[in-house]
C-alpha cells in the first residue's frame, strides 16, 4: 500500500502543502501528501485571488524558484492588474482574479504530473518520534506511515473551531471537519501552542445584484503573467470585478448584532489578521468612519457566485443578510453562503529554524498558517522552502536558506523565527527593508540560478534566465553608450513637456528622466531598431527601463545589503551560552538563549537585543 519508507511525507494539502509535496518530489525524493479530502487540493478558502501588495513579489519568487503557484496563478485568472503603478518599481505588484474551481483543478493535475509523488486520503492525528528525530506519522485509521522527515501544513484545521452568531462547531472550514489530536501530540512533544482566528465574508448571488449601481473595475488594457516560464500566457479576456461602499445606516444595523457576536460576547479570544479585520471590528476601532470599501468578486469564468471582499464577518446570517440589503446594488442580494470566523491552533514559530525545521524534533517541519502567517502566498512559500530542505536533509546536502537581502520570502521567514508572531503575519513592502532589490521584476535574476543549484528549477528555467539577463545587460549598455542628437531627441522631449537638451548627449541619461519612458524612447530609430535585430521581449524592456531609472538607488541598497552580508556570515555556534556574557542585558540573554539565531545579523534583530548586547557578541566572538 505504501513505500517500506518515504523520504518526505507532507501533511495537509493546502497552499503551503502543495508546494512542498512538488518541491520534493521534484527533487528526486519519494514524497506521499496526506490529506483529509483529495477534492480540495489548493483549495482557495477565502478570497478567489492571488497576489496584490508584497504578496505578489512572493508569488513570483515562487515561480523563480520552480514552485507551481505562479503557473497555476496564469492558467486559472480571469483578470489581471498590476497595482502601485503610479509608484516607484519597488512597489509594483502583480495580482490576479482567479477562476476557484479552475485553480484547485489546475494543482491537482500539476501535482498528479510530479514523479516521485503519491496522495493518501486520511487525517493524520499524530507522529512517530524517536530520539527527538521524526520516523514517520499516524492516521485516524490506527496506519503508521514511515518517513526520513515530515512536514505538517495544516492551515487552519487544527481544533478548528467555526462562528457564526452565538453559533460554533468544529470545522477546518466551511463544509470540512477539524484536525484532532496533532495539538496535543505536539504539546506533550514540548511544543508551544496557541490560537488564531480569521474571517470570511458573505458569498453571493450575483443574478440578485445590480451592477448598474456599482463601480466596474477592470483590469489591465495590456495584461502581463506571473511565471517566467513560456508555459503560460499574458490574458486575452478578462472578467471584471466591482466597488460599492457600506454606509451609516449599514453601520447601525451591524451594530444591533454585536451583543450576539463572536467578536464581543467573550466566544472568540483569540487573535485576528490586523490588516484583514472583519466588518464589525472595523466599524467599532474606526467609528469615525461613514463608510468602508466592498469589492464584489467573480469566483470563476462560469459562475455567479461572488466573494464580497470587505464584508469578513462573524455576525448572526440574519444581520449580515439585513446588513448587505443596505449596500447600494445589493438591495434583492440572495446567499449562497453566509460569513463565518475560525479558530484554530498554531505554533509560536520562534520554534523553528530558517529550515523551517524544528528546534525541538528532527526532520519535523512547519509551514503555513501553522506557522502564525495568513494569507495563500505567504504559506505557499513556506511550503516550498520546507520542501526543498526536506529533501535536501535526506540527500545529505546543505540547507537552502534565503537571506532578507536575497527574497521577500527571506524576509517573511527571518521574521517569523527572530521575531515570532502573536498575530496573523502578512507580508507588506514596508517589512522588506532591501525593497528597491526585491523587486517583482527581478525575481529570477535573484532566485533561478539558487534553485537550479540545489536540483529544483530546470535546465530550460536556468537558460531562459540566462537569456534574458544577457539581453538586458547588453541594452543597458547601450543605453550608456548610444548618444542621441538633439534633432533626434528634443522633439521627443518636447511632446512630453520635459526640458529640451542643448547638446548631444548619452540615451541613459534620457531614459533616466521620470517622465520619460521607454515607449518613447522606441521612437528613436536607433532603439527600436535594436530591439528588433536582438529580439527583445516585454520582461527584457521592463527589466531595462527600472534599472536605468532606478540605478542610484539600487547601486545604494546594494552597498548596503554588503554590510549586512557581513554579519550574516559571521556564525554563532548552536549550542552557544548567551549566559555566560555578564556584561550583556539580561532581556538580551533570555531572549536569545530562546531564539538561538544563526548569525550576529540575525541576533542583532530580535526584539530586545539593543547594539550595544550586539557588540558585546562581536567581541566575544573576536570580531
Amino acid at each position: 500500500m505504501f513505500k517500506d519508507t518515504y523520504d518526505v511525507i507532507v501533511v495537509g494539502a493546502g497552499h503551503a502543502g502543495s508546494e512542498a509535496a512538488a518541491a520534493a518530489a521534484n527533487m528526486g525524493s519519494s514524497t506521499l501528501l496526506v490529506t483529509m479530502n483529495l477534492q480540495n487540493i489548493a483549495q482557495m478558502s477565502c478570497n478567489p485571488a492571488m497576489g496584490g501588495i508584497a504578496k505578489g513579489q512572493i508569488l513570483r519568487e515562487i515561480d523563480a524558484l520552480g514552485g507551481y503557484s505562479g503557473i497555476v496563478s496564469d492558467t486559472s485568472a480571469i483578470q489581471f492588474k498590476m497595482l502601485n503603478k503610479s509608484k516607484g518599481p519597488a512597489m509594483w505588484s502583480p495580482r490576479v482574479q482567479s477562476d476557484r474551481m479552475l485553480f484547485s483543478q489546475h494543482w491537482r493535475e500539476k501535482l498528479e504530473q510530479t514523479q516521485n509523488l503519491d496522495f493518501y486520503q486520511e487525517m493524520v492525528s499524530g507522529l512517530m518520534v524517536e530520539d527527538h528525530k521524526v520516523v514517520g506519522v499516524k492516521t485516524s485509521l490506527g496506519l503508521e506511515i514511515k518517513a526520513k522527515t515530515v512536514i505538517l501544513t495544516n492551515g487552519t484545521f487544527l481544533n478548528g473551531l467555526i462562528h457564526i452568531g452565538n453559533k460554533n462547531f468544529g470545522g477546518g472550514r466551511a463544509g470540512e471537519r477539524a484536525s484532532t489530536g496533532m495539538t496535543a501530540e505536539l504539546v506533550e512533544l514540548g511544543f508551544e501552542a496557541g490560537r488564531m482566528k480569521t474571517g470570511t465574508p458573505p458569498r453571493v448571488d450575483g443574478r440578485s445584484l445590480d451592477f448598474s449601481k456599482i463601480e466596474e473595475q477592470p483590469g489591465d488594457e495590456k495584461p502581463w503573467k506571473f511565471s517566467y516560464s513560456s508555459e503560460t500566457k499574458p490574458l486575452e479576456k478578462q472578467r471584471s470585478c466591482w466597488m460599492t461602499y457600506t454606509s451609516p445606516e449599514v453601520h447601525n444595523l451591524l451594530r444591533e448584532g454585536f451583543d450576539r457576536s463572536p467578536m464581543f460576547n467573550g466566544a472568540i479570544q483569540s487573535t485576528g489578521p490586523r490588516y484583514c479585520p472583519s466588518i464589525e471590528d472595523k466599524i467599532h476601532k474606526f467609528a469615525d468612519k461613514e463608510r468602508h470599501q466592498m469589492f464584489v468578486e467573480p469566483e470563476g469564468w462560469n459562475t455567479v457566485e461572488y466573494y464580497v471582499n470587505g464584508f469578513s464577518t462573524s455576525l448572526p446570517e440574519d444581520i449580515q443578510y439585513e446588513a448587505l440589503k443596505l449596500v447600494k446594488g445589493f438591495e434583492n442580494v440572495k446567499f449562497f453562503r453566509p460569513g463565518y470566523a475560525i479558530e484554530y491552533d498554531y505554533f509560536p514559530p520562534t520554534q523553528l529554524r530558517h529550515t523551517l525545521e524544528t528546534k525541538l524534533v528532527e526532520g519535523l517541519y512547519f509551514a503555513g498558517q501553522i506557522n502564525g502567517t495568513t494569507g495563500y502566498e505567504e504559506a505557499a512559500s513556506q511550503g516550498l522552502i520546507a520542501g526543498m530542505n526536506a529533501a535536501l536533509k535526506v540527500q545529505g546536502e546543505e540547507d537552502f536558506i534565503l537571506t532578507r537581502s536575497e527574497a521577500y520570502i527571506g524576509v517573511l521567514i527571518d521574521d517569523l523565527i527572530t521575531k515570532g508572531t502573536e498575530e496573523p503575519y502578512r507580508m507588506f513592502t514596508s517589512r522588506a527593508e532591501y525593497r528597491t532589490l526585491l523587486r517583482q521584476d527581478n525575481a529570477d535574476f535573484r532566485l533561478t540560478a539558487k534553485s537550479y543549484h540545489v536540483g529544483l528549477a530546470s535546465a530550460e528555467r536556468m537558460k531562459v534566465m540566462e537569456d534574458k539577463k544577457k539581453k538586458s545587460e547588453a541594452f543597458v549598455e547601450f543605453f550608456k553608450n548610444q548618444s542621441v542628437t538633439t534633432d533626434e531627441i528634443n522633439p521627443i522631449l518636447e511632446s512630453k513637456k520635459s526640458s529640451k537638451v542643448d547638446q548631444q548627449g548619452k540615451l541613459f541619461k534620457i531614459l533616466a528622466r521620470p517622465n520619460i519612458v521607454m515607449e518613447d524612447m522606441r521612437k528613436l530609430e536607433k532603439v527600436e531598431k535594436h530591439i528588433t535585430e536582438n529580439n527583445l521581449g516585454n520582461e527584457v524592456l521592463e527589466q531595462v527601463e527600472v534599472q536605468v531609472k532606478y540605478a542610484g538607488y539600487i547601486e545604494k541598497e546594494k552597498l548596503n545589503a554588503d554590510k549586512l552580508n557581513r554579519l550574516e556570515n559571521v556564525r554563532i555556534p548552536e549550542h552557544f551560552n548567551y549566559n555566560g556574557l555578564k556584561s550583556m542585558s539580561l532581556e538580551a540573554r533570555e531572549k536569545l538563549t530562546k531564539i538561538k539565531p544563526r548569525t550576529i545579523s540575525q541576533a542583532s534583530r530580535v526584539s530586545g537585543v539593543n547594539p550595544s548586547d550586539v557588540s558585546v557578541l562581536l567581541v566575544h566572538m573576536g570580531r
